[in-house]
């Protein structure tokens, strides 16, 4: 079990008419999944080759991006995929970086992936599933994959506006899975609902989660998100047992206190990654689901899951949770700016080194240097660390306790203040769901963005000043109906900032 592959072709030896992938047109087994992965990869190995080259998969959420995803690793290359709502301009971005051999698309979208595919070769879903599978060919290729090779490379948000590639191999997601093994008690019994965006890292644990288990993922339709009621009543129609989601999507089932009229009667396991889940919501979660096992699950996409909180139940209510201790393989370091260790318990950057680490980014040497960086700990030999930007410390329980972003560090007033510090704060005051905090350096002044329930400023003022110190209140209070959001679901903090 040293890459996907193998996953795969285990579950299609065991169970190979067992239902692997879902969405809303079909269903796929594992063994119809290897199948079709295996005639589009000898096409494409045909096309392109079997040198490690990236090879986009410009397709709506869907089996198909599954089948694509397995047939790029099987004829020797590594995937990237592209949401086919992505404003063109930023495709062109990416392509010009990334600079793929081919791009995989379908006859709705062939017109579009036209535009942008430069001299890559453009080749459609519906004919490379209709190759003939050259076995020894592609058993050939199969042999030469190791662990070590790029498995897929995700285009992430840059601190310049330029989007960066995080290439992450085979080893990052087989240490995943063998913790998820040893931690939870997934079977091939289990249903994933899939919710992430496929360009989005989180989603990796559903895909390779049901190929390692033998279990099913089920794509849940975007559009239930907005729908409470039904998206639980479709939770249960697919007999959902687990999943992993960012916070605002269980956010939205808490805010409309939508397990008044029926909850996920299969429910086992519930995990969240991605942002900071604000603790009422959650515990709504809680009172009403107290049989699930409920996950806070931590990483940037340099990293991919690399720490694990999961809830004992004892957790005090209100209080944020801890992003827990690393899993499998992992050492988290926290550093001071100097690199070297924090005493215990106080703030320092967290650092991880382990089998989690990306191999990094994309056709960027330069941005991979600079995050990327020996140990500082020692030189001895050569020993990647990964800076995250985040502020972390350690709690009387080893657990590291996510503080604040680093550039979320403001100076104001002469004091170091974490805008993160301010935000837990918030998220408290009953009434507010979701609250974010920018800083104006034109008036010096912490804006504190919420929605929810509008309050008057002066209550969450007297409220704030029950756990902040005067220097760090909020200067302005800012009410909205929603937040906005990013792509992956997060708050979007570049626009409340404009």
């Amino acid at each position: 079990m040293n890459t996907v592959l193998d996953f795969l072709e285990r579950s299609a030896r065991r169970s190979g008419d067992r239902p692997a992938y879902e969405d809303e047109r079909q269903v796929l087994t594992f063994a119809q999944t290897k199948e079709l992965s295996e005639r589009a990869a000898t096409a494409l190995c045909g096309a392109i080759g079997s040198d490690k080259k990236p090879v986009v998969v410009y397709l709506a959420k869907s089996t198909a991006c599954i089948v694509s995803f397995f047939a790029a690793v099987k004829s020797g290359n590594f995937y990237c995929p592209l949401d086919t709502e992505m404003p063109l301009e930023r495709v062109k971005i990416i392509m010009e970086q990334l600079k793929p051999a081919a791009v995989i698309t379908d006859l709705s979208n062939r017109n579009s992936a036209r535009e942008f595919c430069g001299e890559a070769v453009l080749l459609l879903y519906e004919e490379l599933t209709q190759s003939d599978i050259r076995a020894e060919e592609l058993s050939l290729i199969r042999s030469r994959i190791t662990e070590l090779d790029p498995l897929y490379v995700l285009f992430t948000s840059g601190s310049t506006g330029v989007p960066k590639g995080v290439l992450l191999n085979h080893r990052v997601v087989v240490n995943y899975m063998f913790w998820l093994d040893r931690t939870f008690s997934f079977s091939e019994e289990d249903v994933f609902g899939n919710q992430a965006p496929f360009y989005f890292d989180i989603s990796i644990h559903d895909i390779y989660g049901a190929a390692f288990f033998g279990a099913k993922m089920v794509i849940i339709p975007r559009m239930l998100f907005g729908f409470p009621a039904r998206l639980i009543d479709y939770l249960n129609e697919k007999k959902v047992t687990t999943f992993l989601w960012v916070p605002s999507a269980m956010g939205i089932i808490a805010r409309l206190k939508a397990f008044r009229a029926a909850k996920p009667a299969f429910l086992r396991h519930a995990m969240f990654a991605g942002e900071v889940f604000p603790r009422r919501q959650l515990d709504y979660w809680v009172q009403n689901l107290p049989d699930v096992q409920y996950a806070n699950l931590y990483g940037p996409t340099e990293t991919y899951v690399c720490t694990a909180y999961i809830m004992t139940g004892e957790e005090k209510e209100g209080e944020p949770l801890p992003i827990g201790k690393p899993v499998s393989n992992t050492q988290a370091l926290i550093l001071d700016e100097e690199g070297k260790p924090v005493p215990y318990g106080e703030t320092g950057e967290l650092c991880i080194r382990g089998s989690c680490l990306a191999m990094g980014y994309y056709n960027n040497p330069e941005k991979t240097n600079a995050s990327f960086v020996q140990n500082p700990l020692h030189s001895l030999y050569p020993d990647r660390i990964y800076h995250t930007g985040d502020l972390v410390r350690l709690d009387g329980n080893g657990d590291l306790i996510y503080v604040s972003r680093k550039d979320f560090q403001i100076k104001h007033m002469g004091y170091r203040i974490e805008l993160g510090e301010i935000e837990n704060a918030a998220n408290l005051i009953e009434g507010i769901e979701n609250c974010a905090c920018t800083y104006r350096t034109d008036r010096q002044r912490i804006v504190l963005f919420y929605d929810g329930k509008e309050i008057p400023q002066d209550e969450i003022l007297k409220s704030l000043e029950k756990r902040l110190p005067e220097y760090m209140l909020p200067g302005q209070i800012i009410y909205r109906e929603a937040l906005p959001q990013n792509a992956n679901g997060k708050i979007d903090r570049k626009a409340l900032e404009q």
